[in-house]
């Protein structure tokens, strides 16, 4: 095999043959990373071996219905479209210290009598034993190996035949195929197709494990993306409970939904209900704080966005967010000032999305200058309202999207009140539940503020 040098951009995937500072194609700085790929004498990559197929008639396909495995958690199976597809490569990606390998290992302790394997480079078995025993369960058919070799780790497949693989991570994982650092972007390429290969030949579904760069994107080539079946990513901070599980692909479902998971001692546990365990009960009389009622992929949430408006103690004032765009931020508060006349050039302003939560709804735009306004007049808002608008530049309130399940939560949770966009079409049939529909943001101001004076 004669080995041969080329430049790939981390960030497309697109091939120099040299090293360029820039990206010509998506235009990045420093992405691009030597890699070194090994041809054989026939010319034919590594990769590219496999059988001849023939093709045929569309109409000749038989289609048959894909039975799919139940990974004992409801909040994965949404996630996934119904459950784990055999023969699948599915990628789990998320920042350091997140819970990926937690999950990973606990979704293979709760398939009961199934036999699954777990092949980790990164720990020893008996860290993986420790952390097995914190998870409080100890199934007989889970077989652990501490393996870096993909060559070593196939073996181990074939003479187990496991229904499930994991393997944590693709960063650490080698093939001899080819001579490279492991971790380099031509192994985890070459290491990332072989499985794909071997789990369509064998029928196994695999979960591998991926690491994240500096950006928060998935690490290694973007080709790995388009490889794997599916990429899940595994968000939240790590200094909060929950956690969020999103599908960024899925070549067998819909890539709207998402799980969400609470952090504990004992691994994590599914949250069937988030809007209880999301909205705090002690904020009666407390200003700055509002209800938004969001949507995160299909699922309805209320959630509690909280802000502080207080003098700026230097010349520049501080605009902060967690859990909410900045930038829209600056966007609202500007709105705030241009068509509703508030004043805050001379004071910081300070948003937290409760819980630990990133939210990129738009319809969370009027709790947020709802929140900021109640914190500047130091006005509490009533407890028994939330709110549902995007927040236009000329101060009018647009709709959105999947009003009625935001009205629906909103109802089940015992609001009396909910606020939504003036030409907002929505189903009265049995409401019990206040609408009040608004078309600008003053009006809505002025709703909330008269009563509470």
């Amino acid at each position: 095999m004669k080995p041969t040098i080329q430049y790939i951009c981390s960030s497309c995937g697109a091939k120099a043959p040299q090293m360029l500072g820039r990206c010509p194609v998506c235009g990045e700085w420093g992405t691009y990373e030597e890699e070194v790929s090994v041809s054989t004498k026939s010319g034919k990559s590594v990769t590219s071996v496999g059988r001849a197929s023939a093709p045929k008639r569309l109409h000749e396909i038989e289609v048959q219905t894909e039975t799919r495995i139940d990974m004992q958690s409801s909040e994965l199976n949404r996630v996934l479209g119904g459950g784990l597809v055999p023969g699948s490569l599915v990628l789990l990606g998320g920042e350091p210290g997140i819970g990926k390998s937690t999950l990973a290992l606990q979704v293979l302790m709760q398939m009961g009598d199934r036999k699954t394997f777990y092949a980790s480079g990164e720990e020893s078995v008996r860290q993986l034993k420790l952390r097995a025993e914190r998870l409080a369960g100890n199934p007989k058919n889970l077989f652990i190996v501490s393996e870096t070799s993909l060559e070593n780790i196939l073996q181990h497949v074939r003479e187990l035949k496991p229904e499930m693989v994991v393997i944590d991570s693709i960063q650490t994982i080698g093939t001899e195929a080819i001579d490279a650092t492991i971790g380099s972007l031509s192994q985890v390429r070459e290491c990332a197709a072989r499985i794909l290969q071997f789990a369509k030949e064998e029928n196994i579904p695999f979960l591998i494990v991926g690491h994240i760069n500096k950006e928060g994107s998935l690490a290694g080539p973007k080709v790995l993306e388009h490889i794997v079946d599916t990429v899940l990513q595994f968000e939240g901070d790590q200094h909060y409970m929950y956690r969020i599980l999103r599908a960024q692909k899925n070549r067998f479902g819909s890539t709207s939904e998402l799980g969400i998971f609470e952090m504990r001692q004992d691994g994590l546990r599914e949250v069937t209900n988030p809007s209880e365990l999301l909205l705090s009960s002690n904020h009666d009389g407390l200003s700055g704080i509002a209800i938004a009622a969001a949507v995160e992929g299909v699922r309805p949430l209320l959630i509690e966005v909280q802000a502080l408006v207080s003098s700026a103690a230097y010349g520049t004032p501080q605009r902060s967010s967690t859990g909410f765009d900045s930038r829209r931020l600056n966007m609202l508060l500007a709105v705030l000032e241009k068509r509703v006349g508030f004043k805050l050039l001379q004071k910081d302003v300070f948003i937290n999305i409760a819980g630990g939560l990133r939210v990129n709804d738009p319809a969370i735009d009027l709790a947020v200058l709802a929140a900021v306004l109640s914190s500047n007049m130091d006005i509490a808002l009533d407890t028994s309202i939330c709110l549902a608008g995007e927040v236009g530049l000329a101060g009018e309130i647009r709709p959105v999207n999947r009003i009625d399940q935001r009205i629906q939560e909103a109802q089940k949770l015992g609001f009396k009140t909910i606020m939504i966009p003036d030409d907002q079409q929505f189903n009265r049939k049995g409401l019990t539940i206040q609408v009040l529909p608004v078309r600008k943001v003053a009006d809505a101001f002025r709703l909330l503020f008269q009563q509470r004076q």
